[in-house]
């Protein structure tokens, strides 16, 4: 049996003993210097508070100053708004996948406050609300058809008649740093090679526990992390951070725990308990980052969650100019290993789906070991207008990968919008393009071939086209819109049905949003 979780209310005691002037980089990496010092009343502010990422989560370009004082740590702190809209609409192209709520819509936002620096301390509170109008969205008892805009609703709510709306606090963490080290207790968003935010719908990716970061060296640091729950985005409350099913025995239990695409249907609450073990864990997780080396970023990172699997991860990309010219290749690999740590024994006869481990080795059964090589080769354009890629991913003919904290084990490399290509003996190929036009414009195209492996109960091959477009309306409004086009093998022999196909889960989807940050 595990240790017990350490209360949040010990740690944040802890913490106070201990004694920021700045805050950290909001992803990961060495430790950066308070952003913009200044009087936030004044004129001279001419960049807006945070501005959005390529992923839509926040760099923050301004942050409340350093007092002396507990009235101005709170009367000089600064408030954060978002409002958001967040629109689905696909269709599948088989009938075996009826057209049930083809449309969802999202409209809400958040806002988050920090508070002003005191003697090295902080704290930072957000909430996040997305709101669902009944002319676009699910009927209520057909949530569970729901494809991407399930994030914007919780699906247990709505089944067991709490009504469709999201209402929940996505951070509340108190944080101590001294320039070289940040300390953060509480609900917080961890960005990490297994862990995301994620923050491309209504509401982010959260877990719930202590993180440090340390810096060691010049543009080098290292994190460590302990997360007791998660709060994944359709959910109002935490949860486990790897178990599938609640204990209750109703039919929606599947959607009150960890229910992450990327999970492991086999490692459910009743099999944990069935094996003797405790259904609720803790996650570890540790990383080395660095970009000392001119040209050279290298990533080392670790996760365990005690009695179900531990991960490892290298990771490294340099760049090399050509000559003068502004052009720059830059080669990258990921290798991820997955090593059992009693996991398997919970997971018995099954894969990642929940079907029974057919296709798969001997070995696979009572073992989640397993590994994925992820390569790639990006061509840089001068001025930062954009790139091109090819890249590759391969998984071992071993044990699914397992991952339901939204890091996706081969983003950046082969993962296109919505797919999960980290089943057992999966190979993929991607080639993508993105080009920035102007300061309003940009845009990105890719293109990848999924290749299962068509013995196993895992999905039939595929391709799939990605198209993204980023408008800049305004210097706080900007606009998104983006289409999946997906055609899968309708004619792969089932595993699990003889004399019958896999299904076809072709499908054409679209997504529109709006962000309004002030």
């Amino acid at each position: 049996m595990q240790a017990k979780k350490i209360p949040l209310s010990l740690l944040t005691a802890v913490l106070f003993l201990i004694g920021s002037n700045a805050v950290a980089d909001e992803h990961m990496g060495y430790i950066e210097k308070r952003a913009v010092p200044v009087k936030l009343k004044t004129a001279a502010v001419s960049k807006p508070k945070r501005t959005l990422n390529g992923n839509m989560t926040l760099h923050y370009n301004v942050l409340p100053p350093s007092v002396d004082n507990i009235y101005d740590m709170f009367s000089k702190g600064v408030f954060y708004g978002r409002i958001r809209l967040n629109s689905f609409y696909w269709d599948w192209t088989d009938p075996l996948y009826p057209n049930k709520a083809p449309k969802a819509l999202g409209i809400g936002g958040s806002l988050i406050y920090k508070s002003a620096i005191l003697n090295h301390f902080g704290f930072t509170l957000g909430y996040y609300a997305s709101m669902n109008p009944y002319f676009f969205r699910p009927d209520a008892d057909e949530v569970g058809f729901a494809k991407a805009g399930k994030d914007t609703f919780s699906r247990y709510k709505v089944a067991t008649g709490g009504g469709f709306g999201l209402y929940t606090p996505g951070q509340g963490f108190l944080e101590y740093h001294n320039g070289t080290v940040d300390v953060k207790a509480g609900r917080q968003l961890f960005e990490s090679v297994f862990t995301k935010s994620n923050d491309t719908k209504m509401i982010p990716n959260t877990f719930d526990g202590i993180s440090c970061t340390l810096k060691i060296a010049p543009k080098t640091a290292v994190r460590a992390a302990w997360f007791g729950w998660q709060k994944l985005r359709d959910h109002e409350k935490h949860h486990d951070v790897i178990t599938f099913k609640d204990g209750s025995g109703s039919q929606y239990g599947k959607w009150n725990n960890n229910d992450d695409s990327g999970g492991h249907k086999g490692l459910t609450y009743d099999n944990f308990v069935s094996a003797g073990k405790n259904p609720n864990h803790n996650m570890y997780v540790a990383d080395f980052k660095s970009t000392y080396i001119k040209n050279l970023k290298c990533i080392a990172s670790y996760l365990q969650i005690p009695g179900v699997l531990k991960d490892a991860v290298i990771e490294a990309h340099y760049k090399v100019p050509v000559s003068d010219t502004g052009w720059a290749v830059r080669p990258g690999i990921r290798y991820f290993m997955q090593f059992d740590d009693g996991g398997g024994e919970v997971a018995g006869n099954s894969n990642a789906l929940g079907a029974k481990l057919i296709g798969y080795d001997s070995s696979v059964n009572g073992s989640l070991d397993s590994n994925l090589f992820n390569g790639r080769i990006d061509v840089l354009m001068p001025d930062k207008k954009g790139f091109f890629r090819v890249g590759y991913s391969k998984v071992a003919d071993e044990a699914d990968i397992v991952a339901p904290w939204r890091g996706f084990p081969t983003g950046g490399f082969t993962r296109a919008m919505a797919q999960y290509n980290w089943f057992s003996n999966t190979e993929t190929m991607m080639i993508r393009g993105v080009y920035k036009f102007n300061s309003t414009w940009k845009a990105s195209i890719r293109y990848a071939v999924e290749d299962y492996d068509n013995t196993k109960p895992v999905p039939a091959d595929a391709s799939i086209v990605n198209i993204d477009t980023w408008i800049n309306i305004t210097k706080d409004l900007q606009m998104r819109m983006r289409y999946g086009h997906v055609v899968a093998d309708a004619n792969t022999p089932s595993v699990t049905k003889p004399g019958k196909f896999k299904p076809d889960w072709s499908y054409d989807e679209f997504r529109l949003e709006f962000n309004y940050l002030f």
